[in-house]
């Protein structure tokens, strides 16, 4: 089974909590959480069974670890919005994210080098 990337809110900030202080007690994980957002344990059990069961997280003897960084969930949510919302197609992202704002030279710029970077040669 392919892992999912599409994390709801409450996912996100559990998978947050979990980087930050990874490797981590699920009972710790659940005193955290409890700080931090006021849950429950039964709340955080179940967002963490949905990062587990999305393969991307682990809790192995109530050790719990995320399987990913967050710069690869992040690419990955991106891409599957890219592909879900504009079949894939980059370039009808870029038209869709600049029709409602203006990009500054920088952004540009930057822009510009990632493509020089990642062109096929």
């Amino acid at each position: 089974m392919r892992p999912e990337f599409r994390l709801t809110n409450a996912e996100t900030r559990l998978a947050e909590l979990i980087w930050n202080n990874e490797p981590v007690a699920s009972m710790e994980l659940v005193r955290l959480a409890q700080r931090e957002f006021g849950w429950s344990k039964s709340t955080t059990f179940t967002h963490l069974k949905a990062l587990v069961e999305k393969q991307v997280a682990k809790n192995d003897n109530s050790c719990v670890s995320m399987l990913f960084t967050q710069k690869e969930i992040i690419a990955k949510q991106s891409c599957q919005y890219v592909d879900d919302a504009f079949g894939g197609s980059l370039p009808m992202f870029v038209a869709s994210f600049t029709s409602s704002r203006k990009l500054s030279p920088k952004q540009i710029s930057e822009i510009k080098k990632l493509i020089d970077r990642h062109e096929e040669t």
